[in-house]
């Protein structure tokens, strides 16, 4: 099945990426933004 994304959900993915990356250059694991992702405090 071939999955086809609207832009909405292309712009919410690059917005998402744009954010893992950012955790990432402060220094955030990605199991410590896993977490986070999983269980906002």
């Amino acid at each position: 099945m071939v999955s086809v994304l609207t832009a909405a959900e292309k712009e919410l993915d690059s917005e998402w990426l744009d954010l893992i990356n950012e955790a990432k250059n402060l220094g955030l694991s990605i199991d410590e933004i896993r977490d986070f992702i999983s269980n906002p405090k």
